[in-house]
């Protein structure tokens, strides 16, 4: 066989794992991932060296699914040995070392006797003050927080629990589906996340395979910063869980200054979700329709812009101070959710409201900074 017949035929077999991965047959999707993988490291083998494009791209194509087979020893001694003694172009070193920080994570981890759940994914930030391996602190810390909550609503949606307007997730959820966070190749500033496995088997029950998580996370984030507004509908079919997450990935929006994108994939996967200043209005013009006036008598709308200098959940408030230094409350905060505002505080947000001769009633706020 030639190296273009055992490229083809890795191809089959990774399309047919990503399959049983899609409708959770991970087993079997593993073992095709190990097939597809020895199949592209024979066409490695084959191909003439001095095509170095297609050398490097074999040599990605092969570490990647040997990772996503979980034979990490596997995949760590071809991407070391690759890029010792292969030419490769830049962009094949730049992911092999990704796809080696991930290998080393999660082998330390085995070690340790912790399990991860497989998907783990890698964030970066670039662009405005962002420099490669450097970013504020505070910036950084807000979206480490809102990736948090996607993945804790992610294991209550799959989980069957009624949406949380309120409070933490309940210990068990934090407990048993922690996500880590691990440092990333170089490259803008990076970061990788992970969800640790339940100790308890039975934790999803018989319904939920719990390595569906950060495929359902993956689903999630990509047809939001798309505005792919069907694929949010088949990843979130309850509306108010649809209209949280929306939320929660419009707080990843870069605002073009502090930085200008944010990146979310799963390592070794080529498909990304991507957030430019531009994502803003397609995630508004998709959770327009579902967050809807609290006054129906027909009352004009109107944005407040200032800083959130105080929030009562509990009281259901919320004050803003404008730039004149005029203090506005606002109130009826149903459609408020914890972690949707909470970084937000002492930043300048953008607040929707309905305004009547009484009081200011609270439609939507979203983060300006």
């Amino acid at each position: 066989m030639t190296w273009l017949d055992w490229h083809r035929a890795s191809e089959l077999d990774a399309v047919a794992a990503h399959e049983h991965r899609r409708y959770g047959r991970f087993d079997e999707a593993e073992v095709l991932f190990a097939r597809a993988a020895l199949n592209e490291q024979n066409a490695l083998d084959e191909v003439d060296k001095t095509k170095t494009r297609t050398v490097s791209i074999l040599t990605v194509s092969a570490v990647a699914l040997w990772y996503k087979s979980r034979e990490y020893e596997i995949a760590e001694k071809l991407a070391v040995t690759s890029m010792a003694k292969l030419e490769l172009h830049s962009f094949a070193t730049k992911e092999l070392q990704a796809l080696l920080q991930a290998i080393w994570t999660e082998s330390s981890m085995r070690r340790a006797g912790i399990s991860l759940l497989p998907g783990q994914v890698t964030v970066s930030v670039s662009g405005g003050e962002v420099v490669v391996g450097a970013a504020p602190l505070d910036l950084i810390v807000e979206k480490v927080q809102t990736i948090q909550s996607m993945f804790y609503r992610t294991v209550e949606l799959l989980k069957g629990v009624e949406l949380r307007v309120r409070g933490a997730p309940k210990p068990e959820i934090q407990n048993a589906c922690r996500p880590w966070i691990f440092q990333a190749a170089p490259g803008s500033y990076q970061f990788s996340v992970a969800l640790r496995e339940p100790e308890q088997p039975n934790f999803f029950g018989d319904d939920v395979n719990p390595r569906e998580v950060a495929s359902r996370f993956l689903h999630v984030v990509r047809a939001s910063a798309s505005g792919d507004e069907q694929g949010l509908l088949e990843a979130v079919p309850d509306v108010k869980y649809r209209a949280t997450f929306l939320k929660l990935a419009r707080n990843l929006v870069p605002n073009g200054r502090v930085f200008t994108r944010l990146e979310i994939k799963s390592v070794g996967d080529d498909g990304s979700a991507t957030f430019t200043p531009e994502s803003r209005s397609l995630i508004n013009e998709t959770l327009r329709p579902l967050t809807s006036s609290p006054d129906p008598s027909g009352t004009a709308t109107e944005t407040i812009r200032g800083v959130l200098r105080a929030v009562h959940l509990d009281q259901n408030w919320l004050e803003v101070v404008e730039g004149s230094g005029q203090t506005i409350r606002v109130v009826s905060l149903a459609e408020a959710l914890d972690d949707v505002i909470g970084p937000m505080v002492n930043k300048a947000v953008a607040v929707r409201v309905a305004r009547s001769t009484r009081q200011v009633r609270f439609i939507d706020i979203e983060a300006e900074d």
